[in-house]
């Protein structure tokens, strides 16, 4: 699809982009442009090819052939991450790039400090001065002064916006960047998107939240298997239409069953009053065999922490845990040895060891089988790692390939690998779905059916509503760490979750 008959109005035009790994075409012939001062959404199912294009476009990657021009400057073939920067190319990823311990300042303009002249020594005064000047020109709720680590993740976020409009970008990426906001910091970005674009400044918007895709994006470009689908204009933007060109047919509707219905089966584990001073207090509950038990709640309201204390990963000050019949004081080794996985919510940070192989990371949790003597079986671990490349149908289905050069919805298919490789009785699984397409999305929700088929008993949270009336027998929610409401034996909505979480019980008037 040529670009030509825009070209003044363009300020980054690819053109036959391409590039192979080990042989295998990841991009094939893309031609991908952005206009200045526009919103464009890059979308497509996990392994489409987003990503390689955004390293390419930054320079983090080269290209095998194709031609990149950006504000009419043919970019070498060695473009590096240095040239995209001063090209005015800036790109925030899902995961944060600041440093902790630093203040606000220190990250904005890190690496760009201002000097005084004869001891060429960092003029901090200058430095916060130039900060709050940025602050205050985007109305930020930030100071100068403020550590990293005592601010929201929302507000990271506007560092690093910042960061990138104090080297002065005229192209943002932004990766994912919602996965981890509230729905208040969601609008607050959205205004300041809406800014960016108000100063000419082009955002290259990447989500699979297709609700956002859609309200934003002036253009929409579709990748699926490594090749360019469509451009879509703003009038034929719909959710709808981007689900049926990313997948290559029209999404089937599948019965989503809101009609819960509670497993009565044997107690695989029981919760009695279990608190944790400063993150939830006084949580009861039971969870039966083969049940899928849903956490419903606000970010903040203790959902991960509980499972964090229940599976042994933090320790807990009151309260009693019963597990297959029998007192349990959970640890982290406790619960591998007894049959118990968990999947984390930060996949990246606690769930894979990046630069590890597929094989050494389904094969970490299953050291207790594969080397019951101390010694590493290579043949047993090799054929674990076959069966979760398998089972999860890991792309691409290569034993050796390093977890952290994986797609999202890949690297969390070898997440949950590594524990369907072995006999679980029990998993807790936190946000199962952030940051993964459509189409990896319902491979996961089939793993998670058929371990509920087969006995397994699933505590599930999840920030996504209809994943968790859809997934769930049961929902109970909590508020400010606390049990909330219990829903049983109902025909649940995304609503009545929403309504809960935010303190309306049913009934109540709005």
């Amino acid at each position: 699809m040529a670009t030509n008959d825009i070209g003044a109005d363009l300020l980054l035009e690819c053109r036959s982009i391409t590039k192979s790994y080990s042989g295998h075409v990841v991009l094939d012939a893309v031609d991908f442009s952005v206009r200045r001062g526009e919103v464009h959404a890059l979308v497509g199912e996990n392994g489409a090819g987003k990503s390689t294009l955004i390293k390419i476009i930054t320079g983090a990657t080269g290209r095998d052939s194709g031609q990149m021009v950006y504000d009419g400057t043919v970019v070498p073939m060695e473009h590096l991450r240095r040239d995209a920067e001063a090209l005015g190319i800036a790109v925030i990823y899902q995961e944060l790039s600041l440093i902790p311990g630093m203040t606000v300042a220190q990250n904005i303009f890190l690496g760009k400090e201002p000097l005084r002249p004869l001891t060429r020594l960092i003029d901090v005064r200058k430095l916060n001065d130039q900060a709050r000047d940025l602050i205050e020109r985007y109305q930020f709720p930030l100071k100068p002064g403020d550590l990293i680590d005592d601010i929201s993740i929302a507000q990271r976020q506007l560092v690093e916006i910042l960061k990138a409009l104090s080297g002065k970008a005229s192209l943002m990426i932004m990766d994912e960047p919602t996965s981890s906001l509230t729905k208040t910091e969601v609008e607050m970005l959205f205004k300041i998107i809406a800014l960016l674009k108000s100063e000419g400044i082009s955002v290259l918007y990447i989500s699979h939240r297709m609700e956002e895709v859609y309200s934003l994006s002036d253009r929409v470009t579709v990748l699926r298997d490594g090749k360019l689908v469509k451009v879509l204009d703003k009038e034929e933007i719909s959710p709808e239409e981007i689900i049926r060109l990313m997948i290559g047919h029209k999404l089937e509707e599948k019965a989503v069953q809101h009609e819960l219905s509670p497993k009565g089966g044997n107690v695989v584990l029981e919760v009695r009053g279990l608190t944790s001073v400063g993150k939830f207090e006084d949580l009861s509950f039971d969870l039966h065999e083969g049940e899928v038990l849903g956490i419903g709640g606000l970010v903040g309201s203790g959902r991960t922490e509980l499972v964090r204390a229940l599976y042994g990963a933090d320790p807990f000050d009151a309260g009693t845990i019963r597990y297959l019949g029998k007192e349990w004081v959970p640890s982290v080794r406790k619960s591998i040895e007894g049959g118990i996985g968990f999947i984390p919510e930060e996949r990246r940070l606690q769930g894979i060891l990046a630069t590890q192989s597929i094989t050494r990371n389904i094969g970490i949790p299953n050291l207790d089988r594969i080397a019951p003597r101390g010694i590493v079986s290579v043949k047993e671990e090799d054929r674990r790692a076959a069966r979760g490349i398998e089972l999860l149908n890991v792309k691409p289905p290569r034993p050796e390939q390093l977890v952290g050069n994986l797609s999202g919805g890949n690297q969390q298919k070898v997440v949950l690998a590594k524990w369907l490789v072995r006999d679980l009785k029990l998993i807790f699984i936190d946000e199962p779905t952030v940051g993964i397409d459509i189409g990896a999305k319902e491979e996961i929700y089939e793993h998670i059916r058929a371990l509920s088929a087969r006995g397994v008993s699933v505590l599930l949270v999840s920030s996504d509503l209809p994943e968790l009336t859809r997934l769930s027998d049961r929902v109970i929610v909590l508020r400010q760490g606390r049990f909330f409401h219990e829903f049983r034996e109902c025909v649940l909505t995304g609503e009545k979750i929403l309504r809960a979480a935010s303190g309306i019980r049913e009934g109540d008037d709005e």
